[in-house]
């Protein structure tokens, strides 16, 4: 129960203060009946009527300040939040509708750029193989060109070895008689001999 610290001070005995009891009506030494001390005042049945009325009197002006302030301003702020939903929810159809619309013209050019590249790619590829084709057949006369200037080379090369083999055969048969036989051969017969052994 919540007691007061006023009320704890009165129902407190002090030290100057009898302790006698008179009649068992009064409790330490003050006139305030005993029973009056347990009953809490708002549950004190002779207090209920001016109780009630105060609980009606409170009730309606709460029920008055709910009324006409505090619903008007939660009603209008309910509804500019709806207003802002039906806003927002127009705004965002809208919005979808342009990027629906962006989304469908992006594939189409993307069709256009694809179908375009593909034709460049083989225009491309075509003109490639046409620029390497000519390449090709410049080289390859290039390369004829050359083979045949290595052959006339290799050719003329090959008739000197011939020569210069007719010579060094000449001389090395000579050397050979020479260091078997011990005597010198003419180089007539020494010719001689080595061209019919080319032969």
């Amino acid at each position: 129960m919540f007691v007061t610290s006023a009320f704890a001070q009165e129902s407190a005995p002090s030290a100057d203060t009898s302790h006698a009891v008179t009649g068992g009506d009064t409790h330490s030494g003050t006139s305030v009946p005993a029973e009056a001390h347990g009953t809490f005042p708002p549950f004190n049945p002779e207090t209920f009527p001016s109780q009630l009325l105060w609980l009606a009197i409170t009730f309606g002006l709460f029920y008055l300040f709910l009324k006409r302030v505090v619903m008007p301003r939660v009603g209008g702020i309910i509804d500019v939040r709806n207003d802002r939903i039906s806003q927002d929810l127009d705004q965002a159809a809208k919005l979808k509708g342009e990027a629906d619309a962006a989304v469908a013209a992006y594939e189409q050019e993307l069709a256009e750029a694809k179908k375009n590249a593909n034709s460049i790619g083989q225009q491309a590829n075509d003109a490639a193989k046409a620029e390497a084709e000519t390449a090709r057949k410049k080289i390859e006369a290039a390369l004829d060109a050359k083979l045949g200037e290595a052959e006339a080379r290799i050719a003329s090369i090959k008739a000197n070895a011939m020569k210069e083999v007719g010579s060094i055969a000449e001389d090395t048969a000579s050397a050979i008689v020479e260091a078997l036989v011990g005597g010198k051969t003419s180089k007539a017969e020494i010719a001689a001999a080595v061209k019919s052994v080319a032969r």
